[in-house]
């Protein structure tokens, strides 16, 4: 089964991909991982995308596509995979299916902007050993001293509400069109984030029909 994971950021993609992972014996593919893999082992493709990198441009959509596909010939994706990361934007799914890759559903994970944007702001983390924390879930204490390591407790920047809605933003103009690029191909399944994690999953997994 060879799926792609949509969502905005915080809707919990990540948590899901690797559940998924888990209960389908299938990889998450990650263009992340993916980039900084073909870097790491200089590979030709890795070369060409570490001269993008290092100037601190896009990696070209053809050049993400390649890796994608050289990751995708790997043993380990011969039951299928779940991209994650890609397509962010209807050019590139529309590239993703000339390239002759054939994806069988896009899950979209659907929150509201008002429960991200609380899920992300009251985000807390140690500076020094990572701890994570939230305001609501799982409050840091009062000092703001990580009871772990001593560390202090802060707000990522990525975690600031003006970020959140920025990035927010980009994704309702540039990734949230692929909902409707794949429903148009009979290949959207939409569940809710906004309820419990296994909540979550167990829908996905009824979409997928397992």
């Amino acid at each position: 089964m060879n799926l792609i994971l949509l969502g905005a950021p915080g809707a919990g993609k990540g948590t899901q991909a690797e559940i998924l992972k888990e209960k389908l014996g299938i990889p998450t593919i990650s263009t992340g991982n993916i980039l900084r893999e073909a870097v790491k082992n200089g590979t030709e493709l890795g070369l060409q995308a570490k001269t993008y990198m290092e100037s601190g441009s896009l990696v070209p959509d053809e050049l993400v596509i390649s890796l994608i596909k050289e990751r995708l010939a790997q043993d380990d994706c011969k039951n299928g995979f779940i991209l994650d990361g890609f397509p962010r934007t209807v050019p590139q799914a529309e590239a993703l299916e000339q390239s002759g890759i054939r994806i069988d559903l896009a899950i979209d994970i659907e929150v509201s902007d008002g429960v991200i944007l609380e899920r992300l702001s009251g985000r807390r983390v140690c500076i020094q050993c990572g701890a994570p924390f939230h305001i609501k879930n799982s409050p840091p204490p009062a000092d703001m001293i990580c009871p772990k390591c001593g560390g202090e407790i802060i707000t990522r920047k990525d975690d600031l509400p003006e970020t959140i809605k920025a990035r927010l933003k980009v994704y309702h103009v540039q990734t949230e069109p692929l909902k409707g690029f794949y429903e148009k191909r009979g290949k959207l399944a939409v569940v809710p984030g906004d309820i419990s994690i296994e909540e979550t999953t167990r829908l996905t997994m009824q979409a997928l029909g397992v």
